[in-house]
């Protein structure tokens, strides 16, 4: 049995060629995630995807194709529903390969493109919540927002003012 590795509340995990992608571990979440975009199911019963969307850096336009798949209802924090597909992928986490269902999903707007859950982790890993392995990465959006309101705060306040009125946070 090999030694269970520690780890914090993020990884970075090696996956189809990619290296480095960002991963959150979520002891909480019962099932792991991916980001994937272009999901279909052809006529042969063969499900198509791309890893992560044409917006990320760890896009690469490769389609991968899996007949061994399944579906499943997920059931967001927010109490929605959703069928999704899953599928295991080979992955490398911390030194140690596995294959790992993950569920597919638009992950675009989630800081972190792969969500790792406590049927992954359990039995393979200590989970210590304290050791921050990395900050959430950095939205391009926000950082470009950030520098904008800087340089000058009243034209980035004039330009975005409609924007913040709508969400309620003037």
């Amino acid at each position: 049995m090999k030694e269970k590795s520690v780890i914090g509340d993020s990884a970075l995990v090696n996956i189809y060629g990619r290296k480095k992608v960002p991963a959150k571990i979520d002891s909480g979440a019962d099932a792991s995630s991916i980001w994937a975009s272009h999901i279909s199911i052809d006529k042969k019963n063969t499900l198509k995807f791309s890893l992560f969307g044409p917006k990320s850096p760890f896009y690469s336009g490769k389609i991968i194709k899996r007949t061994d798949f399944d579906v499943a209802v997920v059931r967001s924090a927010m109490g929605q529903e959703q069928i999704r597909y899953r599928t295991k992928l080979p992955i490398k986490i911390e030194g140690r390969r596995m294959r790992v269902l993950f569920s597919l999903s638009n992950r675009s707007k989630q800081n972190f493109p792969i969500l790792l859950g406590k049927r992954t982790l359990a039995g393979k890993f200590i989970i210590d919540v304290n050791r921050q392995t990395m900050r959430f990465p950095k939205n391009p959006r926000t950082k470009k927002l950030q520098k904008e309101l800087a340089q000058n705060p009243y034209a980035f306040h004039q330009k975005y003012a409609k924007t913040t009125e709508k969400d309620g946070t003037k």
